[in-house]
């Protein structure tokens, strides 16, 4: 059996698209910590074709996103940040810089590293990359702001 992802362990009732463990017709995405970084790997599905063979952007987007969240899902949790009151997680994306570098292939896994580049209470900052026969297809700056609920 092998060891619970970042986000089964951390948010195992999230119904997100693309990391969600609760949404049965999500992508499923699974991240792992390392030594300094996030770690996934990724199996496209048909439906997932940009209509020329290659991977989809949207859904190479929703993978840095998502993969991104995870590292820092991981970073609050080792710092002890916590969701606040009335939040469902400690951060919310506030934004997503992606620069699409190569196609990205259909048929074969994918993998994915995020680093965690600047860390406080207030936002965390990831630098995150979709690779594929050793070369980045697509990377990302990701930025997570802390989510502060209004009523």
């Amino acid at each position: 059996m092998t060891s619970p992802s970042i986000q089964e362990r951390l948010a195992p009732q999230l119904t997100c698209f693309g990391c969600g463990p609760a949404n049965e017709r999500g992508l499923r995405l699974r991240s792992f910590p390392g030594d300094d970084r996030v770690t996934a790997e990724f199996t496209p599905w048909p439906e997932h074709d940009n209509g020329l063979g290659y991977l989809n952007g949207g859904i190479i987007s929703a993978l840095l996103d998502c993969h991104s969240a995870a590292a820092v899902m991981h970073e609050a949790d080792v710092r002890g940040i916590a969701p606040l009151p009335g939040a469902d997680l400690a951060y919310v994306t506030a934004g997503l810089d992606v620069r699409f570098l190569r196609p990205a292939p259909l048929a074969e896994p994918v993998s994915l590293l995020a680093v965690v580049s600047s860390a406080s209470e207030a936002q965390m900052t990831v630098d995150v990359q979709l690779r594929w026969d050793g070369k980045p297809r697509a990377a990302a700056t990701a930025l997570w702001k802390r989510w502060r609920p209004r009523t």
